[in-house]
């Protein structure tokens, strides 16, 4: 059933009022489904809609919907009805809520909210906003190191249902984290066996003031499903789950195309952004880019009397700048993508120029070859536009040969390296991506290949 077809099946038995039916196939629907329908409608319609969900699913699709949907579902329900919400969710789940939130909202949500889980809400929302501890919940099974398998197995019945994950379980003593357990472990071993004994004591953790970003890479290296926060003290305080470590890489992933395009990030949808926030988000990168391009004209005015001997010089400034431009695009990609996945360090930045330098040198003696057929053949030969004897056509060749060689291996150095620099003084790598070297390397470029000419040709 698609959903379309779907929507169509939901305006009729709304239009028919056969309200028991809806009922019945929101029953057997997924909540990411459901979440996906209800913007299909009005906000009356979303609203009826969504009250007609079942009640141990209505929280789940309630953390599924945009911030605007959830706003109008706030402002539609009672009091009571957001109290039974908040109730089934998750700690994490409510905070990323009332982030999204003005502050009215955020006012009524907290009131509806029980006492123990509005001191829990706080004290999330006081942790610095990419840390470990802005993204954890506080919802986990603690069980002490001197119970046993049954006792821990009762545990988990009587409270797994209000947990984030019952399959890693952490043992503790006064708060302190001792080590976890698995819930494999746990059913595999006899009732009366003491936790202590199945107790893995080799865990990994992080700090609640764990850069969030780190925290995803740990996923990622280790294959884990959550990751115990501890505070300064080693007292465990929440755990965060591998599906808030995927936001989290899916956020940092947004926000470097963001950057690497040339722009500010932006948190909104692109159809929910205004044209006035993606002008301010655009305009200040396009404007540094363009007052740095000046710099281009001023090499290319500094160099008049040498194109006015030989204008054919002009017709080549465009590839020049373009070769560059990629050249060193592809080498800051390559290497942001490596920091980004811890592969490469700051220690390694002259192998990595030693690496680039190799690869530039195969990349820029292959683009002059290219360049010098096609001059020689078509330039010369066809459109008899590079010079009137073979001698100028020779040297306006090894001009740009020259030129392609050097200059690929600056494009590729540059853009290897200014990233990893970028990230060891502590700005975003980036940042040093695609529009800031393309611009660098125009200036560079122009200077190389208006150098050579001057050498090879003899221009004043």
């Amino acid at each position: 059933m698609t959903q379309e077809t779907t929507k169509e099946v939901f305006e009729r038995l709304l239009n028919d009022r056969q309200y028991k039916a809806i009922k019945s196939i929101f029953d057997t629907m997924n909540p990411v489904d459901t979440a996906a329908i209800l913007p299909e409608f009005d906000e009356k319609e979303m609203v009826v809609l969504y009250r007609l969900i079942p009640k141990e699913n209505a929280a789940l699709v309630f953390t599924y919907l945009d911030a605007d949907e959830e706003q109008v579902l706030i402002d539609a329900i009672s009091d009571a009805e957001l109290k039974e919400i908040l109730a089934d969710m998750y700690v994490d789940d409510t905070v990323d809520v009332i982030e999204e939130m003005p502050a009215n909202v955020v006012e009524r949500l907290l009131k509806c909210a029980s006492p123990d889980a509005r001191r829990e809400i706080n004290t999330v929302l006081n942790y610095p906003e990419d840390s470990a501890g802005s993204i954890m919940t506080t919802e986990f099974v603690s069980l002490f190191k001197n119970c046993t398998v049954g006792d821990a197995l009762k545990k988990i019945k009587e409270t797994g249902i209000h947990k984030e994950t019952i399959y890693t379980c952490y043992v503790i003593e006064k708060h302190k984290l001792l080590g976890t357990v698995s819930a494999k472990d746990l059913l595999m071993s006899d009732s009366d066996r003491p936790i202590s004994e199945i107790t893995d004591t080799n865990f990994i953790s992080v700090n609640t003031h764990t850069d969030k970003e780190e925290v995803a890479k740990i996923f990622n290296k280790y294959d884990i499903i959550s990751l115990p926060v501890t505070d300064t003290e080693n007292c465990i305080v929440g755990i965060v789950t591998f599906d808030d470590a995927i936001d989290v890489i899916q956020d940092e992933a947004e926000e470097d195309f963001s950057k690497m395009a040339g722009m500010s990030p932006s948190e909104k949808p692109y159809l929910k952004t205004s044209v006035f926030g993606f002008w301010k988000m655009r305009i200040p990168w396009l404007l540094v880019l363009m007052i740095s391009a000046t710099f281009t004209g001023l090499i290319i005015s500094s160099f008049e009397s040498a194109l006015s001997k030989m204008a054919v010089l002009t017709a080549f400034i465009p590839m020049l700048m373009d070769t560059a431009g990629n050249s060193g695009s592809q080498s800051s990609v390559a290497v942001i993508r490596g920091l980004s996945l811890g592969e490469i360090k700051f220690k390694d930045i002259f192998i990595v120029a030693f690496k680039e330098c190799r690869i530039a040198l195969m990349c820029g003696v292959s683009l002059g070859i290219a360049a010098f057929a096609k001059i020689m053949i078509v330039d010369y030969m066809i459109m008899h536009t590079a010079g009137t004897t073979v001698v100028s056509a020779l040297s306006l060749s090894l001009v740009i040969c020259v030129t392609l060689v050097f200059i690929v291996l600056c494009a590729k150095v540059i853009g290897a390296t200014l990233p990893m620099i970028a990230q060891k003084i502590g700005l975003d790598p980036a940042v040093m991506a695609s529009p800031l070297i393309t611009t660098i390397m125009d200036s560079v470029s122009l200077l190389l290949y208006f150098a050579f000419a001057k050498l090879i040709l003899h221009l004043a």
